[in-house]
């Protein structure tokens, strides 16, 4: 077991993370880091529901905005960045707050065990020209044959994934299954405390995020989005594959009205909430928060104290 102990606050979109995690760190001594992969996107705010500089509670928090959306951005290289943000925490005695719903981010960063991210770049290219030809549907129709298991957890559209889970095969004749189930038995990098907060009523969580996504709009997601266009992002690019960005997109270029993008935002944010959902249930060793009508960030303070003080982790 390792003795490097941090805190982990995940669970699906719109349940209280970026607050409860603020509140931990703010009353426990600590430091946040994100794990979300598109808050590490500079100019991207509003989609992404960045944590806000005053709902920080005067924490210092790390792994936001820190890239171009015109960079990409993989699973290792964040692994390589947070660790660092994580490490540094815990050399000045401040307990780390892992915070986001990007599941492979947060298990990739505690086991410190992944894939390296280095290709070949001919086989890549190859590749995503087979898809560009062959189209999203029939490549991951073929890598659910190489690996049905990786395979259920991705959308057709996502390009990047599937070419990359194709790559690794042909590389190394192993899946990127294979390989998780491989390295989850070694040691793990950090012994974190995995909490994953959700509600009670699946409706109640659906309608938050349906009122999250108009809140979005009132913010000024379209513009946000316009801007990004105008400062050269282009539509495939990774951050433009973010739920919201690539919607908008398809509206300003007319592919279809802004009132469908809207619909299009809020179904498939809701079956995202749910594939993260069935990510976080395969862990064992998550601690369930499960609010009620809203997020009571003091019941969850409560429960973490709790578990802490079982583990014997930072002073709680």
């Amino acid at each position: 077991m390792a003795e490097q102990f941090c805190i982990v606050v995940t669970g699906p979109t719109a349940t209280g993370k970026s607050a409860l995690g603020a509140l931990i760190a703010h009353t426990l001594g600590g430091e946040v880091i994100s794990a979300d992969s598109m808050q590490i996107y500079r100019n991207m705010d509003v989609g992404t529901a960045k944590t806000a500089a005053d709902d920080m509670l005067g924490v210092p928090h790390h792994m936001l905005s820190i890239i171009s959306p015109l960079e990409d951005y993989s699973v290792s290289r964040y692994v390589a960045d947070a660790s660092r943000c994580v490490d540094d925490a815990l050399g000045r005695n401040r307990l780390p707050v892992i915070v986001g719903g990007t599941g492979l981010y947060i298990d990739s960063l505690i086991s410190g065990h992944g894939f390296s991210q280095q290709g070949q770049a001919g086989l890549r290219s190859e590749l995503e020209q087979r898809y560009d030809a062959a189209g999203g549907e029939s490549m991951l129709r073929e890598l659910s044959v190489i690996d049905p298991e990786r395979a259920a957890k991705l959308h057709e559209n996502d390009r990047k994934r599937i070419v990359r889970a194709l790559e690794i095969h042909a590389m190394s004749g192993k899946t990127i299954s294979q390989h998780d189930s491989e390295t989850r038995e070694l040691p793990a990098r950090y012994n974190a405390v995995k909490f994953a907060l959700n509600f009670q009523n699946r409706e109640t969580l659906y309608a938050r995020i349906n009122s999250r996504v108009d809140a979005m709009l009132g913010d000024g997601l379209v513009s946000e989005v316009r801007s990004l266009l105008d400062m050269g992002v282009k539509p495939d690019c990774t951050a433009m594959q973010a739920i919201g960005y690539k919607e908008i997109t398809g509206a300003l270029r007319g592919e279809y009205s802004m009132e469908t993008a809207v619909q299009m935002i809020k179904v498939r944010s809701r079956h995202y909430a749910k594939r993260q959902i069935t990510w976080l249930r395969r862990d064992e060793g998550v601690k369930w928060i499960l609010w009620d009508k809203e997020p009571d960030l003091e019941k969850g303070m409560s429960v973490v104290r709790m578990h802490m003080n079982r583990n014997g982790g930072a002073n709680a």
